[in-house]
């Protein structure tokens, strides 16, 4: 019996560890099992009553995914904090990179493979591998991004523990042989379970699944998303208690009269969204340019330790500093002995409230840059109270208000939220259920909608669509732009065409036209390039006269105005059809001859994705 179990504990470890396994026996039992269930389940049980039953294990293990990520993190950055000998605060300038190298060591020599920032992987896993993700995905996440923030990378936990939770739904879905749109939903459900337990915030978990996952938005695709929420929920009471992260409480409703002042926040926390994706997206680029990953661990540790050392609030996700701010207390920011002289002058406070907000983006990107593992959900919150605190005390300072700074904080963070992860409706909520009522609600609106606004102004793409559209997949809300980004241009490509070899005479075309059921002729060199085509109506008047059988068949031969690349998107694809008004393409890379793309084979394909993903 003992032996029995530490078999099938080998087998299971081998199985989401992604390492293969000689014991293969067993695998197959299991994948009998599942086929049968399968059989059994399809006859007696219907897809939306077994996805309902489906969301109870994935928000349960997704919501425990998430705490163990929070704790394992809290734990090692109690440990470095607490340290207490002579030069202790040095720690700020070296643990981070410390993090970072165990970060990259472990992805190096024990994953074997990077892990990526979560998320986007994610969203290209939906758009273009049938939500299919890894199994190492569903706790590589925990260790790396528990090293890195836990040792003080300026990066948070929340994206980590979505990418988990996803891909625990995901690997549910593969490992039961469901189909692309069942296994997508369970991608939701886990993303859900991963946010209302860390935030205990289920309406904000839900929100922000559909925001940034789903595509189907009907009633039967949200109701097991509801299911997971809640049962992550009463998993993060079950082991943390009903605690937030963030512990405001607003009794005061919304002052109309402070309505223009939450239009300046708003216009102001878009700017501010804008600044951070600016210094996000182009610090890393310089990162990626660095070929050495030690050299690029050693500038981007240098300089983030460098940072914390002088601003450790900046150490790790935050949270501290933000909850000392919402009550008052700036002692936080003044954290480096230096600083704490200047506590009682107001405008030194409000020049550091400003440098907080500088300095997290480029401590944010120096920390992805160097090689760590994080999300940027908590540096979004971090800069958006930061951003509310500034722009309230700034009012204040100059005589022109008398507000009160912890509410543009809050308002603020969603402000922050809603412009760089391009989810306004996630900001709003979150905010809303954290601080336990809606008393906010009405300046919540406000400031998510203008920060959203103004940053779509400057950026076309999120913090995390914008890795994705780096791949040349375009994720958006866009049912139809969705749908031909999860057409494979591969599985679309036809070859039952007829090529002929440029040195050929007219007469040599006579049996291909015969024995072809195409009207397109490719002419394709002996070395497969494209050389052009012989359109049939073109010579159709001509078959038949002797006087062009001695002819070159290139001098029958046209060069097409459009032709596909095989990287291109399929949006590029659609437009292209769209502009020649051709009903077949050809395919070419490098020169090279690979088939035909036909209209009708696309809208084809088109019809039978939105078949796939769309409710019964």
């Amino acid at each position: 019996m003992k032996k029995s179990f530490l078999f099938s504990l080998r087998v299971t470890f081998s199985y989401f560890s992604g390492q293969k396994t000689t014991e293969t026996v067993l695998k197959d039992r299991i994948n009998g099992w599942i086929d049968r269930f399968n059989a059994w389940r399809t006859t007696h049980m219907s897809d939306r009553r077994f996805m309902l039953i489906l969301s109870i294990p994935t928000g349960f293990l997704a919501g425990v995914a998430a705490i163990i990520i929070k704790k394992l993190a809290h734990g090692i950055r109690d440990v470095v904090i607490n340290a207490q000998f002579t030069y202790s605060h040095l720690l700020y300038f070296i643990c981070p990179t410390i993090g970072i190298l165990l970060t990259i060591l472990f992805c190096k020599y024990i994953l074997k493979k990077p892990v990526g920032h979560g998320i986007p992987g994610i969203l290209y896993a939906i758009s273009k591998k049938e939500g299919k993700v890894d199994r190492s995905s569903t706790w590589s996440s925990i260790i790396t991004s528990a090293l890195t923030v836990g040792f003080g990378g300026s990066v948070g936990l929340e994206g980590p523990s979505v990418s988990t939770g996803g891909s625990i739904g995901s690997n549910i879905g593969q490992a039961l042989k469901l189909d692309r749109k069942h296994t997508i939903q369970l991608i939701g459900m886990g993303g859900t379970a991963a946010i209302a337990a860390i935030f205990q915030a289920p309406i904000t978990g839900i929100v922000f699944a559909l925001e940034v996952f789903m595509i189907d938005l009907s009633l039967n695709a949200i109701v097991p998303i509801i299911c997971s929420s809640f049962v992550a929920i009463l998993t993060a009471y079950w082991f943390l208690g009903q605690t937030v992260e963030y512990s405001a409480v607003i009794t005061e409703g919304f002052i109309p009269s402070n309505a223009l002042y939450y239009i300046g926040l708003g216009v102001f926390a878009g700017l501010v969204s804008a600044y951070f994706l600016k210094v996000s997206f182009s610090v890393e680029k310089q990162f990626r340019r660095i070929g050495s990953p030690w050299t690029r661990l050693l500038i981007g540790g240098t300089l983030l330790g460098i940072l914390i050392f002088l601003f450790p609030a900046l150490y790790g996700e935050g949270y501290e500093a933000i909850n000392s701010a919402l009550r008052g207390d700036y002692s936080p920011i003044f954290g480096n002995q230096w600083f704490e002289r200047f506590k009682d002058f107001d405008l030194v406070v409000i020049i550091l409230f400003a440098s907080m907000i500088l300095l997290k983006a480029f401590a944010t990107a120096f920390t992805f840059g160097a090689g760590g593992v994080g999300g940027t959900f908590a540096p979004a919150l971090f800069i958006g109270a930061f951003t509310g605190l500034l722009f309230a005390t700034l009012v204040n300072y100059l005589g022109i208000g008398n507000l009160d700074p912890a509410k543009f904080a809050l308002v603020g963070m969603s402000g922050l939220v809603a412009g760089m992860l391009h989810a306004p409706l996630t900001g709003i909520f979150l905010i809303a259920e954290i601080t336990n009522g809606y008393a906010l609600i009405v300046p919540l609106m406000i400031v998510s909608a203008l920060a959203y606004a103004i940053n779509r102004l400057f950026f076309k793409h999120s913090i995390y669509t914008n890795a994705v559209a780096e791949q040349g997949v375009e994720v958006t809300h866009n049912k139809d732009k969705s749908i031909l980004n999860m057409l494979a241009i591969n599985q679309l490509i036809e070859t039952n065409f007829s090529p002929i070899d440029p040195d050929c005479l007219f007469r040599d075309l006579l049996p291909l036209v015969s024995s072809s059921k195409r009207n397109i002729f490719p002419v394709v060199d002996k070395n497969g390039v494209f050389c052009g085509h012989v359109l049939f109506d073109d010579v159709r008047g001509i078959l038949f006269d002797n006087q062009y059988y001695n002819q070159s068949i290139q001098n029958f031969a046209v060069l097409p105005d459009y032709v596909i690349h095989p990287d291109e998107s399929m949006e590029e694809i659609v437009q292209k059809f769209q502009k020649s008004g051709k009903y077949n393409i050809p395919v070419v890379q490098n020169g090279q001859y690979l088939g035909y793309i036909s209209r009708a084979n696309v809208f084809s394909a088109y019809r039978n994705m939105m078949s796939e993903i769309s409710e019964d």
